[in-house]
């Protein structure tokens, strides 16, 4: 049997969660929200540490955008830039402080805490602590789930999306247009593949920083969406932009585990092993707070040069041990569970992949190519990051187009009901026939090495024709295993890895000239 409703969102990060709770003002709707994951607030927004970008005091919307587009190298779409940054007070203030109540950081005298991060002329980053993210997740999912027409589904895996005439069994469909129709699932605990049936969908699903080695992403970030969206045909632009985020904590153990950029906005400094302060010679002007580009490839230059496996990251010569405590609880107590004391000592760190600036093209409501379906957050591409995102602009970009989204469905009065009857079950591989973990496992360590060493910080034509080379013989091997084998989550999440992998690669072996994150030691052009 079909699971029929009116809105699907995929996802229920802050851009789903703020679609959702736009979407049930309209009590007439029912939407249902679906996450692979089994605790709905395991979110790559409930991972975001350092805060949500908006228009300070002392701001101006206008250099707010200015900023947004220097980080994005120039390539940012200006239109959506000055939108981001034009809406950026007003949600936050209506959807985040006055609806779904966070509690952000307040100064001494009770008004909010601006803090500034790296490649920002002013204090604009709303925080809570150092863990912003938690916070907004943790509010949002309180709010709709308190509202009678929003159903949470965690534990559900998006397997594909449904569209016409693509899936339907109606041979006289093939006269009809494209349209998406809502997606496959597969419910985790029962092993079933469910047909949702909707006459709109909206991915929510993140990013894909999964495909690297070193990644301050969590697990869930496997591309699952851009894969699905691909695959339906829809377009795909700035892939090749994938940002690295300078410091992640290199401590056996650790996982990649992120420092935020508001640790440097603190006055942290990077030193190499042997003690240069390398960042005042890479860029006078911004020193730490260059660009995230431009910091991770001269930590990346520095550990090639020395042979080192990491780089030094020095707070505790800036702020007193209450102060860091103070400030950054979180970080503080991760480093210190992993034996290294961010209040007392140098501590080790290495860039890792951390977000991707491409995605799936949308308008400035989310609306993709294929009527239907809507994409918000990482997955998208809005033109806000261009080749490089400006920090703490994330949060705000998901927030601001799943709100806009949310508000533009339910205006919509053209939704085409799906005809249950059009779709198929979901076809299983004989259930005897599963996926051997080990296969899966070695598959997936495969890719995060191509990727990591080919198609990484710092790349070349060479590289990238390998890395595509490698891919194509491993997504041939893959697809005819996902053919023949019983579907599970970890056989899924390797599709779309090496789906997404080899969209990244070929994009960057396209792109011939350097611009901000997308690096070609062989270019003769650089910005």
């Amino acid at each position: 049997m079909a699971i029929e409703t009116d809105v699907l969102v995929i996802g229920c990060g802050i851009a789903g969660a703020a679609a959702a709770l736009e979407l049930s003002r309209d009590r007439t709707r029912d939407v249902l929200v679906i996450t692979r994951e089994h605790e709905a607030s395991e979110t790559a927004t409930a991972y975001a540490q350092g805060g949500i970008a908006t228009v300070g005091p002392a701001d101006d919307p206008s250099v707010f955008a200015e900023d947004i587009i220097a980080a994005g190298a120039q390539m940012s779409l200006p239109a959506a830039a000055e939108r981001l940054a034009a809406s950026a007070r007003n949600v936050i203030e209506r959807v985040l402080i006055d609806e779904a109540g966070v509690q952000f950081t307040r100064s001494v005298d009770g008004g909010l805490s601006y803090a500034r991060e790296g490649a920002h002329r002013s204090d604009r980053v709303l925080h809570a602590d150092d863990a912003t993210g938690k916070a907004i997740q943790r509010a949002l999912l309180a709010r709709i789930s308190n509202r009678s027409n929003v159903r949470i589904e965690a534990g559900w895996t998006a397997v594909d999306l449904i569209s016409t005439p693509h899936h339907s069994v109606n041979p006289l469909a093939v006269y009809q247009p494209n349209r998406c129709r809502g997606a496959y699932a597969l419910d985790r605990n029962s092993g079933e593949v469910h047909r949702i049936l909707a006459p709109i969908t909206v991915l929510a699903t993140g990013g894909h920083g999964q495909i690297f080695r070193h990644t301050s992403n969590p697990p869930g970030a496997r591309g699952d969406g851009l894969a699905m969206a691909y695959r339906a045909g829809v377009n795909i632009v700035n892939a090749e932009y994938m940002q690295f985020h300078p410091t992640t904590l290199a401590v056996p153990g650790a996982g990649n585990f992120l420092i935020s950029e508001a640790v440097r906005g603190a006055g942290a400094v990077l030193v190499s092993r042997s003690g240069d302060r390398f960042m005042e010679r890479v860029s006078p002007e911004w020193k730490e707070l260059a660009p995230r580009d431009v910091v991770s490839r001269a930590i990346h230059r520095v550990m090639l040069e020395h042979d080192d496996p990491y780089v030094l990251l020095d707070l505790a010569t800036v702020l007193d041990p209450e102060a860091i405590a103070t400030r950054f609880p979180m970080i503080h107590a991760r480093c210190l569970s992993v034996g290294v004391d961010l209040a007392r000592e140098p501590i080790p760190v290495v860039p890792a992949a951390h977000y991707a600036c491409g995605g799936v093209l949308v308008d400035d409501v989310g609306r993709t190519i294929l009527p239907g379906l809507y994409a918000i957050g990482e997955v998208s591409c809005t033109g806000v990051h261009g080749a490089n995102r400006l920090a703490s602009t994330s949060l705000l970009e998901g927030l601001v187009w799943g709100t806009a989204a949310g508000e533009d469905i339910r205006g919509r009065t053209d939704l085409i009901e799906p005809a249950a009857a059009e779709i198929p079950e979901w076809a299983h591989a004989p259930e005897d026939v599963v996926a051997d973990p080990i296969l899966v496992h070695r598959d997936v360590e495969t890719l995060q090495n191509i990727m990591w060493h080919y198609v990484g910080l710092l790349r070349t034509g060479e590289r990238l024709d390998r890395a595509v080379e490698d891919l194509n013989h491993l997504w041939r091997q893959v697809g005819t295993f996902y053919r023949e084998t019983h579907l599970d989550d970890r056989l899924i999440g390797l599709r779309n890895m090496v789906q997404c992998a080899w969209i990244t690669a070929r994009a960057a072996r396209r792109n011939r000239v350097s611009h901000g994150t997308h690096y070609r030691e062989d270019s003769a052009e650089c910005s």
